[in-house]
């Protein structure tokens, strides 16, 4: 029989370097027109993610990728990629930043607290909780599962 014949790893990750950058008006064009697909594909997974996380072996298979990934790529990544997308990746995400956090200031807008005791007072415990409970209460309603 004869062998099937597949071009080298090294050939292909050439192709894939000369070709695909030039695809990027079709993924401009393309890409948008998948967002609902997106969302609700994502969306009906929920049981599918729940029960992946749960996978006995699920931490060890997480360690793992981590450990081939390893710190060099991490740090080759960040200083060949992700330092020149930083700044463009920030401006871009103004909007969405502003409307995400949005809620929460209003909900910090809202809260009163009683005046801060000495250092180690049990009463600044109480700060804590009145900051901390509303937020996580409007943290569970954004994600629409309110407790």
């Amino acid at each position: 029989m004869p062998k099937l014949k597949v071009p080298s790893a090294a050939e292909i990750a050439k192709k894939w370097v000369d070709v695909t950058p030039g695809r990027s008006t079709y993924y401009e064009l393309e890409t948008p027109k998948a967002a609902s697909d997106w969302e609700s594909g994502a969306s009906g997974a929920a049981g599918t993610f729940k029960t992946a996380i749960q996978a006995a072996n699920i931490g060890t298979l997480f360690a793992g990728g981590v450990k081939k990934a390893g710190a060099a790529k991490f740090a080759r990544k960040v200083k060949d990629v992700g330092v020149a997308r930083f700044g463009p990746g920030v401006s871009a995400a103004q909007p969405d930043m502003s409307t995400g956090v949005t809620p929460y200031v209003d909900e910090l807008g809202k809260i009163e607290i009683p005046e801060r005791g000495p250092r180690g007072s049990p009463g600044n415990y109480t700060i804590v909780s009145k900051i901390g409970d509303p937020l996580h209460k409007r943290r569970l309603a954004e994600l629409g599962a309110t407790s």
